[in-house]
């Protein structure tokens, strides 16, 4: 991993899984991330996963769904930092899900029917976001 700290800002990568893993970022204009709050923050696993590139996530845009005791809000609050370090813009609608409330007995997820909004209105704002932002990527 360290070998390919600061070449991953340039595109030079040397192992085979993190030269598909950027070929696959890059073809993407928008990602939906969704994850749990660990600790009040993202999720170690996905941490890496966003720092071993750079410029194949640039001008793209990003909505959310989270998950946790708190709704997930913590981790999508910290995603959002990371996420502007590197060029992504993000929505505001975003999906926050209870694990008291949208899951029965914290492991079977029955979601409360508000969330269906929520997600129409941040799918919307992510198809805008990530077609506007094509232009900027050409």
């Amino acid at each position: 991993m360290l070998d390919e700290a600061y070449p991953a800002s340039f595109g030079q990568y040397s192992n085979e899984h993190t030269k598909a893993w950027a070929e696959k970022i890059k073809s993407l204009d928008a990602f939906i991330f969704v994850n749990g709050e660990y600790n009040h923050s993202i999720p170690g696993a996905l941490k890496n996963a966003l720092d071993y590139l750079y410029a194949e996530w640039n001008n793209k845009a990003a909505g959310f769904v989270s998950y946790g005791s708190a709704s997930g809000a913590r981790a999508v609050e910290h995603l959002r930092l990371v996420l502007s370090e590197l060029q992504v813009a993000h929505v505001r609608a975003q999906v926050l899900l209870s694990l008291f409330t949208d899951f029965e007995n914290f492991s079977v997820f029955k979601p409360a029917p508000m969330h269906s909004d929520n997600l129409k209105t941040m799918l919307d704002q992510l198809n805008s976001w990530g077609n506007a932002l094509k232009t900027l990527r050409k």
